[in-house]
């Protein structure tokens, strides 16, 4: 194995200092403002406050430069590794708003991996284009309700051909970004192939333009009671469905291929902007522990909290080893030697970061799950962070199952 050097590079540390003041000093003191606003008029649209707040931060960071900077190793962004863009990730994980501000956002950079790598020039000029440029927003289409959807071969939405068009019918939910105003595109897994066809070539992934005939919103997912107005996770229904062949991206029967170059790069970056949150936390539960007093000492004093804390210093750090660990691996271009290192930090990463949080919650007393903290709404993403881009279930199965190929030839 070649050197691992997993620190700061020298080009990297000015554009995070930066990176790190705006989120800080710009973005973070707006995102309670912005949220405020989503109960005012239409959830599902934006306010004038709203598209004044993203719009102007959005602005500064393109004057800065601070722009795509998860589109690595290419000459469209800044160019940086895997490891570079995990320390920013991190700094973006510390705000609501930091990703989309610098146009790091999911699902969009997954989709734009996606176009950047299997589409067409035409694909690319209609709808990689604007999503560079921040102009519009996707979703991406895997999930369905009547399957179990870890299992990515069980999904079971029709798309057939007929004549130079593709129909699709059926349900997906979950498509988390699909209630956002601004999101044009999809991209949709869908099966192609019957029984006869090996199971790893039946489905096919196709781009639906969001506006198209039988593509109905049937309502926004809550996760914890909350709809994520305005970005949203929507059940959506598509009922005869119609979209041209040069839509289908490589090819049928190419759809999971094309999962596993878009899935790795999701899941990392989730992880990095999860390690990022539980800084926050255990920032939050110092300065509580340091300002609050009960029985006649600070409450840093009391109980167990002093080994909270440290726990949660030490698994931070634990986290964010293998995490850029799992990054470096990535940008040796081999997805296969990188996958049990993304498995794992899929898993470990949420965990860690919820422990912190809930900790951080435990400290805060009932203001902890009030709206008086962002420590609740914090709670309820890491929760949901456990099942997004795959239960950790099926992440561990995948990791044991790399280790115990190291001492059988069975297929495990």
């Amino acid at each position: 194995m070649s050197d691992m050097n997993l620190g700061m590079s020298a080009r990297l540390k000015p554009i995070h200092a930066q990176v790190q003041r705006m989120v800080a000093e710009d973005i973070a003191p707006l995102d309670a403002e912005y949220l405020a606003e989503v109960n005012i008029g239409d959830r599902w649209q934006f306010t004038p406050r709203q598209s004044e707040i993203l719009q102007g931060l959005k602005a500064k960071a393109r004057a800065a430069g601070l722009w795509n900077f998860w589109l690595t190793d290419s000459d469209k962004g800044l160019g940086l590794s895997t490891v570079e863009y995990a320390y920013l990730a991190e700094e973006m994980g510390k705000s609501h708003l930091a990703a989309e501000v610098f146009n790091c956002n999911a699902p969009d950079t997954g989709n734009m991996e996606v176009f950047e790598r299997y589409g067409t020039k035409a694909q690319k000029d209609r709808w990689l284009t604007p999503l560079l440029e921040g102009e519009i927003r996707s979703a991406y289409l895997m999930t369905e309700p009547d399957v179990a959807s870890s299992d990515a071969t069980n999904i079971e939405m029709g798309c057939v051909r007929d004549g130079d068009e593709y129909v699709l019918n059926g349900d997906k939910w979950w498509a988390t970004g699909a209630g956002d105003p601004r999101c044009s595109v999809y991209i949709v897994m869908v099966r192609t192939g019957d029984e006869s066809v090996p199971k790893h070539q039946r489905h096919s992934m196709i781009i639906v333009p969001a506006d198209t005939d039988g593509a109905e919103k049937v309502r926004a997912m809550q996760v914890y009671g909350q709809d994520d107005a305005p970005h949203g996770h929507m059940h959506l229904r598509f009922t005869n469905v119609r979209v041209p062949v040069e839509n289908m991206l490589l090819g049928e029967g190419r759809g999971f291929e094309i999962a596993q170059g878009r899935l790795g790069p999701g899941r990392i970056h989730h992880c990095m902007r999860a390690i990022g949150q539980a800084e926050k936390a255990l920032a939050d539960m110092c300065r509580r522990a340091l300002s609050r007093e009960a029985f006649g000492k600070k409450l840093a004093q009391l109980g167990a909290n002093f080994d909270y804390i440290a726990d949660a210093r030490m698994e931070i750090e634990q986290a964010r080893l293998l995490c850029l660990k799992a990054a470096w691996m990535m940008d040796k271009g081999d997805i296969r030697a990188a996958a049990p290192w993304i498995h794992k930090i899929k898993v470990i990463a949420p965990n860690v970061a919820l422990k912190v949080t809930d900790m951080a919650v435990q400290m805060f007393g009932a203001e902890g799950i009030s709206q008086d903290t962002e420590l609740a709404r914090q709670w309820a993403n890491l929760r949901t962070l456990r099942l997004a881009d795959g239960p950790d279930a099926v992440h561990r199965r995948q990791v044991a199952r790399t280790e115990l190929r190291k001492h059988t030839q069975e297929r495990i």
